[in-house]
């Protein structure tokens, strides 16, 4: 380890008060995981005391505790300024607009790999006609379009009057498909008038799962195939040298942030007591190894201010839990499940 990662580790071991030898030592190895050699300790607090950052503390016993100075008080903020400033330069802090947000999305690593597992599982035939609820822009309708062919119909739904706009704007030389606003609560569709349906991360933002799910199934004809795509966010975990602060974070964004946090997990189940026949249930896993890349999808910082206004984080939580995160050994994963559901055919009578 440099020796000024060191003094620096020394600094913010001793922010909350003073400490002695070992207990700065278990400070150290919470923030970063790595406990400081003895030679490293005590090198970086001989040399914070001949800058006068640190001093030594009179109290019985043989241990005396060392504590910050004001000018160490001072040293530590402006580090610390100084590593908000570098998770600045790797973090969006502005919340992105809707359309550019799922462009955006759309376009990673990540979300091809779900979104080909997605359209494996629904196998759209020509002649057919397909329900995309939640289709935002229009992301996946030309993709679709091409699968029913001229004979199939398209129906591109979402609740947003934006998203429908932009929607009708990428497919208006595609007049198979038909872009509406509407609400999966009730959709203004025949029965048994589609042939097959899809949600791409779009239940765990609605009032209710179940009673969505019911009019899907109602759609649907009899034998017809229903695809979700939802994250489970409890199932986000990144690495962090401090677990409290890193389940936090993600308590946080499943408590407050997604309205249906955990619907991953409860997808499965929810479409079985509807009605349906679930016939597959896939996992996708992202792993993200880049904070930039990860901060596309995760808003890493503006969710971390929003942690620290709920109470879930300390702004000193928040400050160390950024400037580790901008640093050289990123990881994060978070699993998704694509579930495959049928609607019952037809019992016939005999």
């Amino acid at each position: 380890m440099r020796t000024q990662d060191a003094q620096v580790l020394v600094l913010c071991a001793l922010a909350d008060g003073p400490l002695h030898g070992y207990a700065i030592n278990a400070v150290v190895e919470k923030l970063s995981g790595n406990r400081l050699g003895p030679g490293s300790l005590y090198g970086a607090l001989a040399r914070l005391e001949t800058k006068q950052l640190v001093e030594r503390v009179a109290g019985p016993g043989r241990q005396r505790p060392v504590r910050l100075t004001a000018k160490g008080r001072e040293a530590l903020d402006r580090e610390l300024r100084s590593m908000t400033r570098v998770a600045g330069s790797v973090f969006e802090a502005a919340t992105p607009g809707p359309v550019s947000y799922l462009d955006r999305v759309a376009a990673t690593d990540a979300a091809r790999a779900y979104k080909e597992v997605m359209a494996g599982a629904l196998a759209v035939r020509p002649g057919q006609t397909v329900l995309d609820v939640g289709c935002g822009p229009g992301t996946d309708l030309r993709e679709i379009a091409e699968a029913v062919s001229v004979s199939g119909t398209v129906i591109g739904l979402d609740v947003d009057p934006k998203m429908v706009e932009v929607a009708r704007e990428r497919t208006a030389d595609l007049p198979r498909v038909r872009v509406q606003q509407g609400d999966v609560h009730a959709l203004e569709l025949e029965t048994g008038s589609v042939d097959g349906a899809r949600t791409d991360r779009v239940l765990q933002h609605v009032t209710d799962p179940a009673g969505a799910l019911a009019e899907l199934l109602r759609v649907l004809r009899p034998g017809g195939r229903l695809v979700m795509g939802e994250p489970d966010w409890d199932s986000l975990a990144i690495d962090h040298p401090d677990l409290a602060v890193s389940r936090a974070y993600t308590r946080h964004l499943t408590d407050r942030i997604v309205r249906n946090g955990v619907l991953g997990r409860q997808l499965a189940r929810l479409a079985t007591e509807t009605g349906f026949v679930v016939t597959r249930v896939v996992p996708v896993t992202t792993v993200f190894r880049d904070a930039g890349s990860a901060d596309q999808i995760l808003g890493l910082q503006r969710n971390t201010e929003r942690a620290v206004t709920a109470g879930y984080l300390t702004a000193e939580d928040a400050r160390r839990w950024l400037a580790h995160l901008a640093g050289e050994h990123f990881f994060a994963a978070v699993t998704l499940y694509t579930v495959v559901a049928e609607a019952p055919p037809v019992t016939r009578r005999t």
